[in-house]
């Protein structure tokens, strides 16, 4: 999916709006981004490139669900604190997004300056796909640049709204992430191993759809690997199961096998009697103890698993393996991470909950490509089309 991009256009001497994702964890206050900026350093790039070419930067996002209020602790002012550490030059905040407020700033700007507009959702327009309020996003600007892949599937006025009223371009962030997750439905080096988790089944039928064909290897963990199992007749003890999925879970496996797709599901499992227990026990996947329910895939699956991702060339991740919230049901998660990580092929991580793992525990730069969206993803991975993405002229 080839979309115009930033090397597609002459940007010196103009105003260049970019939407980029700078919705980060700031509940624990500004000091805290800092352990998590995964986002805001894979949209320099983008800024560094505009800053040489002599462009001035008006930056909007998003931040949390204000519901169109404006709430103090949800103003981006941290962020750009932040994000001028990582730039290493000075970046202004306003507390407005439209209006005279951003007239001024804009109009004092200078080549290179960097202004970060206020939290887009202050304003329920902006998920509303209001066009004037599109309309005056774009009014400061020259050109549009659409970096935030984790806010494409939406389509609210910063995403597909602004593109209506300025020459538009896909951001370098934007370009790697359809890059790499093109890469891996469209032409991968194989064998392709999907390592997939989560909870529920349901959020990823359109994916285990998708990869029929494409994926040589899947392995399953997850609460999600409970319904398999209980699909394949085994008791899986007080385990959460999809009812409604069983008979899914079970066509999808004999469609697998037609296909000639190897499908691992766990062979022991860590359980206990709640998520609140410290006590834990590992557990043959086959014969789970009544009362108790699992919580993370068992030391021989994390090896199992490691041992068969490690013969692939490509590896799409999507979803932890366990609640890896909660220590006693993290190491599942940490053996499968430390393989992908250590492997040779191609690993892409498909955002999320699953970004943030390969992040809290270091992995990030040992994996070729970790997604900035979550959602996001799992819908492109889906084979879904993004209508931020949509939205931008092709090349």
């Amino acid at each position: 999916m080839a979309k115009r991009g930033l090397q597609d256009v002459s940007v010196r001497n103009q105003r260049v709006l970019v939407r980029v994702d700078f919705n980060v964890p700031i509940e624990q206050g500004p000091e805290y981004i800092a352990s998590y900026d995964h986002r805001l350093r894979q949209t320099l790039p983008t800024i560094q490139h505009l800053q040489r070419q002599g462009a001035s930067i008006i930056l909007c996002s998003h931040l949390g669900r204000p519901g169109g209020k404006a709430l103090n602790e949800l103003r981006l002012w941290p962020v750009g604190d932040r994000l001028a550490v990582l730039l290493g030059s000075k970046v202004t905040s306003i507390d407005q997004c439209v209006g005279g407020c951003v007239s001024t700033a804009v109009g004092n700007m200078s080549p290179g300056d960097v202004l970060l507009l206020e939290n887009l959702r202050f304003h329920v327009e902006e998920e509303a796909n209001d066009p004037g309020f599109a309309q005056q996003l774009a009014a400061e600007a020259d050109l549009f640049v659409m970096d935030a892949f984790a806010v494409a599937h939406r389509a609210h006025a910063s995403t597909v709204g602004v593109p209506q009223y300025l020459p538009s371009c896909a951001g370098m962030l934007l370009q790697r992430e359809i890059e790499y997750l093109d890469r891996a439905l469209a032409s991968p080096e194989k064998p392709v191993g999907a390592l997939l988790g989560g909870a529920k089944v349901s959020d990823k039928i359109t994916l285990l759809n998708n990869l029929l064909g494409r994926v040589d290897r899947v392995c399953i963990g997850g609460a999600m690997a409970c319904t398999f199992l209980k699909a394949q007749g085994y008791g899986v003890g007080a385990s959460i199961v999809e009812e409604d999925r069983l008979e899914y879970a079970s066509s999808f496996l004999e469609r697998a096998s037609t296909e000639g797709m190897q499908v691992l599901l766990p062979s022991d499992v860590t359980v206990a009697a709640s998520l609140d227990e410290t006590h834990t026990q590992t557990s043959n996947a086959h014969a789970i103890p009544q009362g108790l329910s699992v919580f993370d895939i068992g030391p021989q699956t994390a090896s199992a698993y490691g041992a068969l991702l490690a013969e692939c060339k490509t590896i799409i991740w999507n979803g932890p393996m366990g609640v890896f919230e909660r220590d006693p049901f993290r190491p599942g998660t940490e053996r499968v991470a430390e393989a992908v990580a250590t492997s040779d092929a191609v690993s892409i991580v498909g955002g999320g909950s699953t970004a943030e793992v390969v992040e809290t525990l270091g992995l990030s730069d040992k994996i070729a490509h970790v997604s900035t969206g979550g959602g996001a993803a799992l819908e492109y991975l889906e084979g879904k089309e993004l209508p931020g993405i949509a939205a931008l002229p092709d090349e």
